[in-house]
């Protein structure tokens, strides 16, 4: 069921690792960087809520409900990233990445609910946690390929290096076939016929996504605000460190800056390599977090997990030992882990099964909305406030998740109790 998040995730780990210093590689300056990746975040807050409440609306008896929509979406994903290592220009690239995230975000809201709608109250844990576990392993590979590749592929093309072309190629084949895999062995339940007379009663039409998402917004559960506290400190730090964690690195280690493209190149094949670490601690702790869950709560786990990310990073932009990067990034590893997965734990009991695609859009809102404003002012910080020093950069994500932990702890959600297998 899960397996079509490998190849999803593949590709946003290569926005993670790859998208950012390929601006650096076309000439962008540090506080351009932010406004290059508004993309998709803006694509996430219009696509996925739409789609989720328009796959609630659907059923098709050989197509399915999420189905149709997600294996679309890996098809504009798998084109676009064919496509986008023969980028001449920033303006090029961003269009692009608007391409890209299109595609994985009609992919991923629909996913998501398909795992919802599949299983039952007592598999859900395992089922979100093994969506963390493929999520790990597809970055993971994502940021190994930054440091693999390079032995294998060396020269430029372009303005590139090979080995982004041959990292970006093996994500299109990943995208499309991890996707119709999942769908392949994995059914959809069919609707009852109380639920087929609604949809019935109900029909899909250009307005009514607009329209669910309004009244699911005024329904929306306090426990859901309450996350959203949570998720805008979280996720404006997620970025500040995507966007800087390679150029910190050059400036710890290798004392350089993009400008100097042989050394800069080093630091984004090792930020790869102990990126991939980091996913490793993910896809292994997945399930482990799980158990935890069910035996405290939730929202303990992702509080420890957070404090852990933000000391992660706090330590992090003071590292000079490209070594030492290993034993740190494993808080990072296992807060990550906890953010693909415990949170939907925290709020999947306060929605209606009937609703899960269109809550789960105004949950990717909530992503990306801190993303959108990270994205609009953070050039302006970095530029005036952090004198354009990317340790610094990360220094700031770490406070900023540090915070994000404290707000969980004023999460008022109702306790899970689910049986162990």
């Amino acid at each position: 069921m899960n397996v079509g998040f490998f190849g999803i995730q593949y590709s946003f780990g290569l926005q993670q690792s790859a998208v950012n210093p390929i601006y650096d590689f076309l000439g962008a300056n540090p506080d351009q960087i932010p406004l290059l990746n508004i993309a998709g975040p803006l694509t996430g807050l219009l696509i996925q809520p739409i789609i989720g409440a328009m796959s609630d609306k659907t059923w098709h008896p050989r197509w399915g409900r999420r189905k149709p929509y997600f294996f679309v979406g890996a098809i504009i994903c798998s084109l676009a990233l064919f496509l986008y290592p023969f980028s001449s220009s920033l303006w090029m690239a961003a269009g692009l990445l608007l391409l890209l995230d299109v595609g994985n975000n009609t992919a991923m809201e629909p996913y998501r609910a398909f795992v919802a709608d599949t299983l039952d109250e007592e598999q859900q844990p395992t089922g979100f946690q093994a969506q963390s576990f493929f999520t790990g392993f597809g970055q993971f590979l994502s940021y190994i390929s930054l440091f693999l590749f390079p032995i294998v592929f060396v020269g430029y093309t372009g303005s590139l290096p090979n080995w982004i072309y041959a990292s970006f190629f093996l994500g299109s084949v990943l995208s499309i076939t991890s996707i119709w895999w999942s769908m392949k062995t994995t059914p959809e339940i069919p609707p009852t016929q109380q639920e087929l007379q609604k949809l019935k009663a109900e029909p899909l039409h250009v307005f009514s996504p607009f329209k669910d998402i309004y009244k699911a917004v005024l329904e929306m559960p306090k426990v859901m605000w309450q996350l959203f506290l949570v998720y805008l400190f979280q996720w404006y730090a997620l970025m500040c460190y995507w966007q800087n964690n390679a150029k910190s690195i050059a400036l710890s280690v290798w004392n350089t800056t993009p400008k100097n493209k042989t050394l800069y190149e080093e630091a984004v094949e090792w930020n790869g390599l102990i990126g991939a670490f980091g996913f490793i601690i993910t896809f292994s702790v997945a399930f482990y977090l799980a158990k935890l869950a069910k035996k405290y709560s939730p929202k303990m786990v992702h509080f420890v997990c957070l404090i852990l990310a933000g000391l992660s990073f706090l330590i992090f932009a003071n590292t000079q030992n490209q070594y030492l990067f290993f034993a740190i990034i494993m808080g990072y590893g296992i807060g990550w882990a906890s953010m693909m997965g415990i949170p939907y734990l925290i709020i999947v009991t306060h929605i209606p099964k009937e609703r899960y695609g269109v809550y789960m859009g105004i949950i990717n809102m909530m992503i990306v909305i801190p993303m959108i404003i990270q994205n609009v002012t953070f050039g302006y910080i970095l530029k005036h406030f952090l004198h354009n020093d990317a340790r610094l950069a990360i220094t700031f994500a770490g406070v900023l998740l540090l915070c994000s932990a404290l707000f969980t702890l004023l999460i008022n959600s109702k306790p899970t109790v689910l049986k162990d297998n």
